[in-house]
């Protein structure tokens, strides 16, 4: 699978706009933390960019998500570590992270929300004008991008990673998309 059919496959079953730049941001987040863990940035960037593709099917049940994407996935032409990396991201489906794709996935999807919400709260409302120390500050505002699960970010621990380090890499990547997302 490659990254255009992976993306024709999300434009056709994800209608909700700000759900694919989501999509697009953990893919970017995903191939940035592919490249710096020597791994490969097309198969995690795809995982990252699939992993919430049935949303618009399964709606508010959060006790099928995942798995519902993750068979999409394979249908479209996924690999099984893809999938899954893509199961293991909801933590309702008790689906263990057995690597570093798997624990990858679970944390780079909230940071999305965090950085996404520090950009939104700038005049200028774009991730150029964002500092890694305004994201790191916000982290610590429970109130803030509440939806942003504070504890699956800093399991990027479980990467090598401390939350700074985590964050730029995070905002450089989403920066590097930015166009996409509009932001």
């Amino acid at each position: 699978m490659n990254r255009e059919t992976a993306l024709k496959t999300v434009k056709a079953n994800v209608k909700n706009q700000n759900l694919i730049k989501h999509m697009i941001a953990t893919e970017a987040i995903m191939r940035a933390l592919a490249k710096r863990l020597g791994e490969d940035e097309e198969e995690w960037g795809i995982a990252g960019l699939l992993h919430d593709i049935d949303l618009d099917v399964v709606g508010d049940d959060m006790t099928v998500h995942g798995k519902v994407s993750a068979d999409m996935a394979r249908e479209a032409g996924a690999n099984e570590a893809m999938a899954h990396a893509i199961l293991c991201h909801n933590e309702m489906l008790g689906v263990e992270r057995e690597n570093n794709f798997d624990k990858a996935l679970y944390c780079a999807d909230p940071l999305t929300g965090l950085i996404t919400a520090a950009a939104l709260v700038r005049p200028e409302k774009k991730l150029a004008f964002v500092e890694v120390k305004s994201v790191a500050k916000r982290f610590k505002e429970k109130a803030f991008a509440a939806g942003a699960n504070r504890e699956q970010i800093a399991s990027c621990s479980e990467l090598g990673l401390e939350l700074n380090e985590f964050i730029e890499l995070g905002l450089k990547a989403m920066q590097d998309v930015a166009e996409d997302m509009g932001l």
